[in-house]
């Protein structure tokens, strides 16, 4: 048996910020280097970014990611580490891992399945390995070996899966085990979604378990690129064991994860071998699973999940975009509400992970005066609401705007657009040379409300020089219930993922479990009391969304069955008759057939919209975004053919 220290570390990483990814490369060797590790593993592609995409086909980020590595192997002195780049072999461009050990590079691995599917176009820009096969390439004056390639480092076989290695059902794990690898590292890029944490868990235990030795998993944290979030999972496993797993949706650059372990000695057969020798560790022991702070109720709580994801990625958004804070059209509904309860989680998390000094070096470029300290402070700092009435808004919705804003310490202002809003119908009654009516012109005087709030909010956004948040969600996006250039402004769409449902669950959590208390409980009270309303109808009208839709229940279960589940209508309908939710809501066999064809009806006219949508935060798997998960045809027949076949 061979005892050595080994380590993963996330990074929070920028696509082609060769400077800040280089020096959070460098933080992490040295930190790792100070706690006297033997091996570090870093993140797939972490000197150029994961998220480039087609900058990946240029022949100058290859050579750059090139020399970066080049400049980091002085650093390496003392340490093994696995440094992940892109790299351009006899043509071909390859997701690879650099091997390099005490100020020398010993060679690359390549990833041998590439991931394609979801928001993943992995295939598009590299190729995949063959396993078994080597070549050898020219770094400098090196000549090293690259491919599917093995190491031995004082006794032990250091072997590699990269991100979706692991993932697939002949995983390389299974050909190390046969070839006496005692560590396995894996580079790796994978994206939050709920729950994957435990997948991942699984992955590292069952190839730990393959080796009889130990798994090392290191992961990206934050918004590296725009709209995949990383939760910076870092796992090392032992024997079908998890014994060190480090905190999730850190606010930190780096983060250090490490573990003591005995594994099993093996000649150096086929591997690259160095004379290098680890450090002498007198016990094995490791760190333990850490919860980020008090408020953690369970490792896997959905809801805990999307307000630690979403208050990180709004965090890095605003500073990688260098927005000077944020701007919200509050309306008083759940959406809106939900978008601001964000902010000040992303306020309340950063300052328990950073501290105030930390947070404020980060964020220096969003205030010009006293430092902010508290997280009112923070709120204020970086978030105006402004709530902007016509004469159908209600009483309700403008005191659950102010007393949500008043909660969490947001500036709040009151905006009376309904002059605006008159003008525009002047001009258009003008042109027609006819009155607008409710009877003729229902969505023309629906949707001229919504946007004519629009001017007011960006040149708000433009004087504060703030990120304009968005505040449509899932279920609107499938049916088109959403005004373009209305309440879709905005430069990021941070709930465009998540169903109404959800939104409405997790305000309800907020309210009994959430880490704000006081005035902003009464707030949340006041917004989960209502019934969702657009509120662009008269008042004598009572107009909420479910009754201008179907329940949300229904429209989401329905989402799913056709979009995730690719059903046809007719098979949606028998899957619905026999769900709990149609006796709880009365529906007959004609109601279902209504809503099912209203929802494809629908989700066929509205595909445009869903194109110019905000970028959006990837968090829940099979979503909508047609950039990174669901292409539709922009025109299409509607299913007319499989609507008229229910009966």
């Amino acid at each position: 048996m061979k005892r050595l220290k080994l380590a993963a570390a996330a990074l929070n990483q920028t696509p082609i910020a060769w400077q800040q990814n280089a020096d959070n490369i460098s933080n992490a060797i040295e930190q790792a280097r100070a706690q006297q590790v033997d091996v570090l593993c870093l993140p797939e592609l972490c000197i150029s970014g994961y998220g480039c995409e087609d900058a990946f086909l240029s022949a100058g980020i290859l050579r750059t990611s090139l020399e970066i590595l080049q400049s980091l192997i002085p650093a390496t002195q003392g340490i093994a580490v696995a440094i992940g780049l892109p790299m351009a072999v006899e043509g071909k461009t390859y997701n690879a891992v650099a091997m390099v050990v005490d100020g020398k590079l010993l060679g690359f691995v390549a990833k041998q399945n590439l991931a394609g599917d979801g928001l993943h176009y992995e295939p598009r820009w590299f190729t995949a390995w063959e396993p078994g096969q080597q070549t050898v390439v020219t770094v400098g004056t090196a000549s090293v070996p690259f491919g599917d390639v093995m190491f031995h480092l004082d006794g032990v076989r250091i072997g590699f899966e990269i991100c979706e290695d692991a993932w697939v059902a002949d995983r390389p794990a299974n050909r190390l085990a046969k070839r006496d690898v005692g560590v396995i590292l894996n580079p790796s890029a994978s994206h939050f979604a709920f729950g994957k944490h435990q997948v991942r868990r699984e992955l590292l235990r069952a190839g730990s378990s393959m080796i009889t030795g130990a798994y090392v998993y290191a992961n990206l944290v934050g918004n590296e690129a725009g709209r995949a979030i990383y939760d910076g999972d870092t796992m090392i496993g032992q024997e079908g064991k998890v014994i060190a797993s480090g905190s999730r949706f850190s606010y930190h650059d780096v983060v250090v994860t490490t573990a003591v372990v005995d594994v099993c000695q093996a000649d150096s057969g086929d591997c690259v071998e160095h004379d290098f020798s680890f450090q002498n560790h007198e016990t094995v022991h490791s760190v333990s699973e850490c919860s980020v702070d008090a408020w953690e109720l369970s490792e896997f709580l959905k809801e805990e999940e999307f307000a630690r994801a979403l208050g990180l990625a709004l965090f890095d958004y605003m500073r990688k975009s260098h927005s000077q804070g944020f701007v919200l059209s509050l309306s008083g509904g759940a959406d809106s509400a939900t978008v601001a309860i964000l902010i000040r989680l992303m306020v309340e998390f950063a300052i328990v992970d950073l501290g105030t000094a930390p947070m404020a070096e980060r964020l220096q470029h969003c205030f010009s005066g006293t430092q902010p300290v508290t997280a009112e402070q923070w709120v204020h700092e970086l978030l105006w609401c402004a709530y902007q009435a016509t004469r159908n808004s209600g009483e309700i919705t403008r005191q659950a705007a102010r007393a949500v804003a008043e909660a969490i310490g947001a500036q709040f202002f009151e905006l009376d657009v309904d002059e605006v809003v008159q003008q525009y119908k002047t001009l258009v009654s003008g042109v027609l040379e006819r009155e607008l009516t409710w009877e003729q012109d229902d969505l023309a005087l629906q949707n001229i409300q919504a946007r004519g709030r629009a001017p007011g909010i960006w040149m708000l956004a433009n004087i504060k020089r703030g990120l304009l948040l968005a505040t449509s969600n899932r279920s609107e996006a499938a049916v088109g219930y959403t005004t373009m250039d209305g309440d879709t402004c905005g430069g990021i769409s941070p709930i465009a993922g998540i169903d109404k449902a959800f939104l409405r669950q997790w305000l309800r959590w907020m309210e009994s479990n959430g880490p704000i208390g006081g005035h902003a409980i009464d707030a949340l009270v006041k917004v989960n009391e209502q019934q969702p309303t657009a509120e662009l109808r008269p008042p004598s009208e009572l107009q909420t969304d479910e009754s201008d839709l179907m329940p949300y229940e229904v429209l989401d279960l329905i989402e799913r069955l056709a979009i995730r589940d690719k059903l046809m209508p007719i098979e949606i309908l028998e899957s619905l008759l026999q769900h709990e939710a149609t006796n709880r809501l009365n529906a007959d066999r004609q109601q279902l057939i209504f809503w099912i064809k209203r929802f494809f009806q629908l989700w066929s006219r509205n595909q445009w919209k869903r194109e110019r949508f905000a970028p959006s935060f990837h968090v829940d798997d099979e979503n909508l975004d047609p950039k990174t998960w669901c292409r539709f045809p922009i025109l299409s027949g509607g299913f007319q053919r499989e609507l008229e076949a229910l009966l």
